[in-house]
């Protein structure tokens, strides 16, 4: 039986999320909430506005900025309740930027903010906008990133490729073992057979951009935990899928590719280490730190990452 010759999981993953015609973030979203396929936190509460307004506004106070960034906004309900209970005095001073790539996304976030917000594609746009200089924050966006798999095997570490026969049934193999990326994942002790996942694609991304960065303080909140623990009683790793709020593991990841969303959970530990060289102070809490309390069904297994240019 014929077959395609595999692709990275990576590959698949982006094609899956992110491909112009055919991606789930593209073109399929059908919305953020109980309605749609997943919920985020600011879905569930106005705490995570609340409690992110409160940071944004001693942020910007320290920095001395006049611009904040939201990278992925989803329908920009956040960024609308960040700026609802902004004080007045910092709100009409202000200004917000969007960075959103998914078309369908920006459409909802103009007709929910209209002329409260600017749009760019990229954070080099965003970035130059405001000379470099903002106060920058996003919700589950590391999360949308594709991820690279990897198991550890008799030799060594290799990365999961994926190919589909005539019928479209999904076929996982492992490519013969090469230059691993960077990431903390490997230097834990993990038993023959463990599978992880780095967010390497992410770490392409914040190289692009970071450099452009010149001052301000940026907040990355997202389901994960730091490299020690992230993968404990997961032996398959975190990937997983959801469709119309339902969460498919294993085979059923495959089987709905640009109908569903993908995620795999954040290594902190790899975020922490890829900003090193452009932040000076950094620090993880639990989300549920964050937010004092209000939200506890979220607060363990959200990170807050608050980092200092």
């Amino acid at each position: 039986m014929h077959s395609e010759p595999p692709i990275s999981f990576e590959q698949f993953m982006a094609k899956a999320l992110h491909d112009p015609e055919t991606g789930y973030y593209a073109r399929r979203i059908s919305g953020v909430g109980r309605t749609g396929d997943f919920t985020t936190a600011p879905m569930l509460s106005e705490a995570p506005a609340r409690a992110i307004a409160a940071w944004v506004a001693r942020a910007l106070r320290e920095s001395g900025c006049r611009a904040l960034i939201e990278i992925g906004p989803g329908e920009g309900k956040l960024a609308a309740g960040v700026l609802k209970n902004l004080p007045w005095h910092l709100r009409w001073k202000t200004r917000l930027h969007l960075v959103e790539t998914s078309a369908p996304l920006a459409e909802r976030q103009r007709k929910l903010l209209e002329n409260r917000a600017a749009w760019h594609r990229d954070m080099n746009d965003a970035l130059a906008a405001c000379g470099g200089n903002a106060v920058i924050f996003s919700n589950e966006l590391v999360d949308a990133f594709p991820v690279r798999r990897f198991q550890k095997t008799g030799d060594g570490w290799q990365e999961l490729a994926v190919s589909f026969d005539e019928q479209r049934r999904a076929h996982e193999t492992l490519l013969p073992p090469a230059p691993l990326p960077d990431s903390s994942g490997f230097l834990e002790s993990h038993p023959p057979g463990q599978c992880i996942e780095v967010h390497d694609s992410y770490r392409r991304y914040l190289t692009e951009w970071l450099p452009s960065w010149k001052s301000g303080r940026m907040l990355t909140i997202d389901y994960g935990a730091a490299a020690e623990t992230l993968y404990h009683r997961r032996p398959c790793g975190t990937v997983r899928s959801y469709l119309l709020q339902q969460r498919l593991e294993g085979p059923a990841i495959y089987q709905n590719p640009g109908c569903q969303d993908l995620t795999a959970d954040v290594n902190f530990t790899d975020l922490q280490n890829w900003s090193r060289p452009w932040v000076s102070k950094q620090q993880v809490i639990s989300f549920g730190e964050f937010l004092g309390g209000a939200l506890d069904e979220c607060g363990t297994a959200f990170l807050v990452l608050d980092q200092t240019r």
